[in-house]
């Protein structure tokens, strides 16, 4: 059962290739900058991006017509519950339209359908963002006619909190965590005995991150939406793609940042360390949301291989609960995993529709 995952991020495409439970190669393809401005959007990248796919496994030997499924990280669909879903043209619809947003994580699912069509095997996506499990409290806003969202990392912290449930010694149906995943965006949830029921949307709330600017002044960025200044696309660019790190200090690399304290520029440490802040303030607010009941913290993504700002906010949170750190993340494993419960006929494959 050979599988290929696909992984696609704002500044790369990450791949592996899959013999049953064995990984046997995985790469990740950097874009630039330069490369991805050359797309007016998210979407116009698919056939660029999967061009680059082919070529990848081509230059391993690795042979696609020897595949038993391709599987892509979920994009924004409509709400859904956990689990694994079968690619359909209902479904490749929304992501091309963007239906909750235009995100990288889209192109999961086109992907998938694109390569897996041409060899005729199944395409799925697994736990994709848009996977819903909030308590009905959690949906409300100031405004009826906006209410809350769950877009969520779901992918990687569902399997970082099967994780901890195994270094802890209990059932991951019966643990309260406070879920973390530090990345280009920001996710931070409470994870009530398997569900998560409260999530800031990382392209909306919460602290800000690397490419998003996480929770605004609601005056002010109304005002600004007048002045004229920016276009819709433009302003919505601001917020969920150069927003954060990027909007401050011109860079979304948080070694970069690093680099520039290390330098002396205290502007750069002011930024870092209010992104620290926002993320242990979440931290503990979604602390409350589980009553104080947390068997343990859990930061996990690409940033959390960064010593110093995992310390930062260990500081601020550990009097909440122990702090089980898994830097990077187990996407492509899930992904995978997801697909092979499926062909093995452990469980069924849900339908998008």
């Amino acid at each position: 059962m050979n599988i290929l995952t696909i992984n696609p991020g704002s500044t790369s495409t990450k791949l592996g290739w899959f013999s049953g439970d064995e990984l046997i190669h995985e790469e990740a393809i950097r874009h630039t900058t330069a490369e991805l401005e050359a797309f007016p959007e998210v979407v116009d990248q698919l056939g660029w991006r999967e061009g680059l796919i082919r070529a990848a496994l081509s230059a391993q030997g690795l042979d696609p017509s020897t595949l038993a499924a391709v599987v892509g990280r979920g994009g924004l669909v409509k709400p859904l519950e956990s689990g694994t879903y079968r690619v359909d043209e209902a479904m490749c619809a929304d992501l091309r339209r963007g239906l909750q947003g235009s995100h990288a994580s889209n192109l999961g699912g086109l992907l998938a359908w694109s390569i897996g069509g041409s060899y005729n095997v199944p395409a799925y996506v697994v736990d994709p963002p848009a996977i819903d499990e909030l308590d009905p409290v959690a949906r409300i806003s100031g405004l009826p006619e906006l209410p809350r969202r769950s877009l969520v990392h779901a992918l990687n912290l569902k399997a970082v909190a099967r994780r901890a449930a195994c270094e802890l010694g209990k059932p991951y149906a019966e643990l309260n965590l406070v879920l973390a995943h530090l990345g280009g965006g920001i996710s931070i949830c409470p994870q009530r005995r398997g569900r998560m029921v409260d999530v800031n949307n990382a392209n909306e709330s919460g602290p800000l991150a690397p490419e998003r600017a996480g929770t605004l002044p609601a005056s002010a960025l109304v005002k600004l939406a007048y002045l004229g200044k920016y276009s819709e696309r433009e302003l919505l660019q601001r917020i969920a793609g150069r927003g954060g790190l990027m909007a401050h200090l011109g860079t979304n690399d948080a070694r970069e940042v690093e680099a520039r304290m290390a330098q002396g520029d205290a502007h750069a440490e002011l930024v870092y360390r209010a992104m620290a802040y926002g993320i242990a303030k979440e931290i503990g607010a979604m602390a409350t949301v589980l009553c104080g009941e947390v068997d343990a913290v859990v930061i996990t993504g690409g940033l959390a291989h960064s010593a110093l700002l995992v310390g930062w906010v260990t500081e601020r949170v550990r009097f909440i609960a122990p702090v089980l750190v898994y830097p990077g993340e187990e996407e492509l494993r899930s992904l995978a995993a997801g697909a092979l419960r499926v062909l093995r006929g452990e469980e069924q494959a849900r339908t998008y529709a």
